[in-house]
């Protein structure tokens, strides 16, 4: 007699989670992915009555930072999605089992599940020298994504490595790294971007995969519209300083402790695409803007080669919301640095008084 497949919250239950957590999980999870109120239900259906989806983890050439970030979540569910019964499923790095026992789940559950599985992908594919320099279990990378991607159902890119290539494929790119779209055509491909991307972001899109079985709408770079739709710079509490011409010259003057905006600094919020300035890390707490460092652009591809990270831009496009990623694509140089000049000292003129006043009082306080 074939036991039935345990669901999500069967095995949120069986790590102790109340309801209440259980309920929490799915309306967070709702908000994340954009769904209205009215479609928190929807969730706590699927996520009720819905077996889990198995999963193979692979690692590639990366730094496990994906990981390191998606176990580290705020919210113990998060990690439950996936984790859980781990025995069922294959991840190198935090599976029980090692050697023959883990290349046997590997091939138990390709055989078990083909076509149901859920490929998760962490890591470069190298391809230089016969792909010699990533060899798991006497095989290269290469073919063992190959081999589990023939039975997924879809797969999931974590991060920038496995979505663009990450540090590895930056130039001269030695070893031949490539992204998980450079070496499988034909099957459906999500770009969950990001060194690394939020944990959970990352568990938004298994629960969009689980609830709606299908995935999600994805903008021209392969990545979640739900979570990769406005720039960061579009949703940064510092915007309004950047609109007024109020800048960081570097990063320990005064207008480094006012909070004003880090564009000088090589800030590349203006041209990057995620969900920090809103999900933030660590339940909410902060996101490396808030923290007083420019963002470095890594949910972006070849964000390694996109100039020195402590240079500022010389040029991007647009300064309203209604810029998307789709239309930008690779050509990010719309407007000059002529232009944001220009635009900074219209803003300066229109509000001078006003800036000269706050730094007068500010004076005269110390």
């Amino acid at each position: 007699m074939n036991e039935k497949p345990k669901t999500v919250y069967d095995d949120v239950k069986s790590n102790g989670h109340s309801r209440r957590d259980f309920l929490k999980f799915c309306s967070m999870m709702a908000a994340f992915m954009g769904i209205k109120s009215s479609g928190v239900g929807q969730v706590v259906e699927a996520l009720e009555t819905k077996p889990r989806i198995p999963i193979i983890w692979l690692h590639g050439q990366e730094c496990t930072g994906c990981s390191e970030s998606f176990i580290r979540s705020s919210h113990p569910i998060v990690a439950d999605i996936i984790l859980d019964k781990i025995s069922l499923d294959y991840t190198e790095t935090l599976m029980a089992a090692s050697g023959h026992q883990a290349e046997a789940s590997l091939k138990q559950t390709m055989e078990k599940y083909k076509g149901e599985y859920l490929l998760i992908v962490e890591g470069a594919t190298t391809v230089g020298d016969g792909g010699v320099y990533c060899c798991i279990g006497g095989k290269t990378f290469e073919n063992r994504l190959k081999e589990a991607a023939e039975g997924a159902k879809a797969i999931i890119a974590w991060g920038n490595c496995a979505s663009a290539g990450g540090v590895q494929k930056a130039n001269p790119n030695p070893t031949g790294a490539k992204a998980v779209h450079e070496i499988i055509s034909g099957k459906p491909i999500i770009n969950v971007q990001g060194c690394p991307p939020i944990a959970e972001v990352m568990a938004g899109v298994v629960v969009h995969l689980l609830v709606f079985e299908r995935i999600p709408q994805l903008d021209a770079h392969g990545r979640p519209k739900a979570f990769y739709s406005r720039r960061v710079h579009d949703t940064c509490y510092r915007r309004p300083n950047f609109d007024a011409g109020l800048f960081v010259e570097s990063f320990d003057d005064e207008n480094a402790k006012r909070g004003y905006c880090l564009y000088k600094l090589g800030c590349k919020g203006p041209v990057t695409y995620n969900t920090c300035g809103v999900i933030k890390w660590n339940n909410g707490v902060s996101f490396p803007i808030q923290s007083g460092h420019p963002c470095i652009g890594c949910s972006e591809a070849n964000f390694w080669d996109n100039g020195p990270f402590y240079q500022h831009l010389s040029q991007f496009p647009g300064f309203g919301i209604e810029t998307t990623a789709d239309k930008i694509g690779v050509g990010l140089g719309v407007a000059t640095g002529v232009g944001i000049a220009a635009h900074a000292v219209t803003t300066n003129i229109r509000k001078r008084k006003l800036i000269q006043k706050s730094k007068k009082d500010d004076d005269d306080d110390s």
